[in-house]
């Protein structure tokens, strides 16, 4: 994959999947895979054995990494592309909607 648009702390909508429609916050992003961890989305249960960190253990609710193609930069309320270009000898995100500087 090419360079990855959507950066940690980003605010995205999920465009495909079960959680179509859905929006929330980059938690972390996989650059190797192309993968995005979006805060309330794609939430899985998982059976986790008693640790040290978790003295009981039993049925945890988190969220599973989403395919970064399947997301999209929310910019002022509306979902929109992101482009690149050169300002003040500077790489810079942009929205392609509205033409606004992201970054």
């Amino acid at each position: 994959m090419s360079t990855m648009k959507i950066k940690k702390g980003d605010t995205v909508k999920v465009i495909a999947g079960k959680d179509n429609g859905k929006e929330g916050k980059v938690l972390s992003v996989d650059h190797k895979n192309g993968k995005v961890l979006v805060e309330g989305v794609n939430v899985i249960t998982k059976h986790t054995k008693p640790s040290a960190a978790n003295q009981n253990g039993g049925i945890v609710q988190k969220e599973a990494p989403i395919d970064a193609s399947n997301v999209m930069y929310v910019h002022k309320g509306k979902a929109t592309r992101i482009g690149f270009k050169i300002e003040n000898n500077k790489k810079v995100r942009f929205a392609k909607s509205t033409g606004d500087v992201i970054d």
